[in-house]
């Protein structure tokens, strides 16, 4: 079983925290039953295919901008970069729900 803290963890080590100009860019997420819409289930991962969209862990209620996907919240367009909330949030991320989303794209 994941936790919080693994999927956060994996979330810095692909760099879903860093700024970006466009849409948040995809990237493989740890697999929690079924794999998120435009994502494919590769080995314990859920792989992005053409075109999927950012997606993080569900923790509670999806994050503004986001839509819920099975056990996953999709970014829906010009949505920021969102990470699990685990106490405040770091400068440059303000507070939606039980995420942090990034202020700047």
């Amino acid at each position: 079983m994941l936790t919080l803290r693994s999927v956060l963890v994996v979330a810095v080590a692909l760099g879903w925290t860093s700024s970006a100009i466009a849409d948040p860019v995809p990237q493989p997420l740890a697999k929690i039953g079924a794999c998120p819409s435009g994502y494919t289930t590769s080995g314990a991962y859920c792989a992005p295919g053409a075109q999927a969209r950012f997606a993080v862990p569900k923790v509670g209620s999806c994050p503004s901008g986001y839509s819920t996907s099975g056990a996953y919240c999709l970014a829906g367009k010009g949505a920021h970069v969102a990470v699990p909330k685990t106490g405040a949030c770091p400068s440059g991320y303000t507070t939606s729900g039980d995420y942090c989303l990034r202020t700047g794209k």
